[in-house]
């Protein structure tokens, strides 16, 4: 039987020693790791333990012995509760540094590859105010935390707007500001939520499946232009456009008003409708004189200026010329597909999503490119030795995959087209680094270039060059 939780220890002088996972941190005592997040090398805390596995710990901190002098001051007064932005005490250069390290030993330790030296990390000029979308969950209850917990009394429950606590898909933390997207975001929000109050709307109970407000989405692109996507949990009309009304009259800088009611139990929205009630039914982001469709379904790098830079580096990578067919695997909207059009003779994207792959025929349109075709499905459906018969074998794959990685079905077709080169662009290096240990027989990496999408996280893209390999 496992100990209870009160009998978890408290560990005291404990000294933080390295970076883990997840944004945490740890240390070591008798020779078991103890997981701390919030903390950084250099720190000597005393560590509540809240979990107690076989192999490792995991705690928090109570006090402070002595702060490492890496340690910086951390802007958000939501720090240590919410789940985002577990970096924002550690030095902008360090987690650049911490993130180049990162993919270097996924990529060596988990793929057992033979690479070159890691680039350093391309860093975001800048750090706050950089997301172009965040999703926002409406709770009856907000979330409370440890310390109000432990100091007892009557707490009167309060509805909230904001993040989910990591790993609880009911508790939400009440955000008042958030640093991640430009102001205009938290003034919709917080607008949303005095309204709401005020006329006696129900906020979403996830475990009873109650209650008219869901999730609110807003996105702000590079443009200036902003839209709003309300997501209701029944389809009460009144009350509907008594909000979406306010909302219009209220922010005349919202270019795209939209919402969806969504009565199921899960959060997806892939197969509701979403209905215009103002403005356009999509915004447009801009990249290099290129115009991009945005739709409240579309996905489209969430830190726009990063975005542009990432996209750089695979269109280096690519070393893309006149006469070469790229194909464009994982192309969502089509970004990267008619970012590098100009380049090539011809472009071949394939896309789960059916809407997205709508989204890039019309971006092609949008730009007067006329060298691109899309198709929509399951990439280990589409991509086999027919489709590359039918489309012409590829001199250049570009691979943007989800966190999963790449089916292994998908890596023997494309090593069967065998393309001279490929671009692997990944949000998670663990599975790229098992999806190029499949393809490190036939291709050499040639270049490794980490790119800083999300500042203040873990989280980092990485773009790997590959060449096929001469036969002697």
């Amino acid at each position: 039987m496992g100990k209870r939780r009160k009998d978890y220890p408290l560990i005291e002088g404990l000294h933080i020693t390295t970076l883990a996972a997840e944004g945490k941190a740890m240390g070591k005592v008798d020779n078991q790791v103890v997981f701390v997040p919030m903390t950084v090398p250099g720190d000597v805390v005393d560590v509540q333990i809240r979990k107690h596995h076989r192999r490792f710990m995991e705690g928090v901190v109570v006090r402070y012995v002595e702060k490492s002098p890496l340690r910086v001051d951390h802007f958000c007064q939501h720090f240590g509760i919410c789940g985002g932005c577990k970096w924002q005490n550690l030095p902008y250069e360090e987690q650049l540094k911490q993130k180049t390290k990162q993919v270097e030993d996924q990529l060596v330790r988990i793929g057992h590859l033979n690479i070159p030296e890691v680039r350093p990390c391309l860093g975001s000029e800048r750090t706050r105010e950089y997301r172009n979308k965040l999703e926002f969950t409406f709770a009856d209850k907000r979330w409370l935390t440890y310390e109000e917990i432990a100091e007892g009394g009557d707490i009167e429950p309060q509805p909230a707007v904001g993040f989910h606590i990591p790993g609880c898909f009911d508790k939400v933390l009440n955000i008042e500001k958030c640093h991640l997207q430009v102001d205009l975001s938290n003034r919709i929000r917080l607008a949303t939520k005095r309204f709401c109050i005020d006329n006696g709307y129900s906020f979403h109970n996830a475990k009873a499946h109650e209650g008219l407000m869901r999730t609110m989405v807003i996105r702000t692109a590079s443009t200036g232009e902003v839209m709003v996507i309300v997501v209701f949990n029944e389809n009460d009309k009144e009350r509907i456009n008594a909000l979406m009304s306010y909302l219009q009259r209220e922010f005349s800088e919202i270019t795209s008003l939209i919402y969806m009611v969504n009565d199921k139990w899960n959060d997806s929205l892939g197969d509701r409708e979403p209905i215009c009630f103002a403005g356009k039914d999509h915004i447009i982001e801009e990249m290099e004189g290129l115009k991009f469709k945005v739709g409240p379904k579309s996905f489209y790098q969430t830190n726009s200026d990063q975005a542009y830079e990432l996209y750089k580096v695979a269109r280096e990578f690519a070393e893309l010329k006149a006469t070469d067919t790229l194909y464009d695997l994982y192309t969502g909207t089509g970004t990267i597909a008619n970012f590098c059009a100009r380049h090539a003779k011809r472009v071949v994207g394939v896309e789960y999503v059916p809407e997205a792959i709508e989204d890039a025929v019309i971006n092609s349109q949008l730009n007067g490119i006329d060298n691109t075709v899309f198709y929509a499905g399951d990439m280990k459906d589409v991509i086999s030795d027919e489709f590359i018969e039918r489309n012409g074998r590829p001199d250049v794959i570009i691979l943007d995959p989800p966190r999963a990685g790449v089916d292994e079905r998908v890596l023997e077709v494309i090593k069967r087209a065998a393309p001279e080169r490929m671009v692997y662009v990944s949000c998670n290096p663990s599975t790229q680094a098992r999806d190029l240990a499949i393809l490190s027989d036939m291709y050499e990496i040639l270049a490794v270039q980490p790119v800083d999408m999300f500042p203040h996280t873990h989280h980092v893209e990485n773009v790997v060059k590959l060449r096929l390999r001469t036969i002697n």
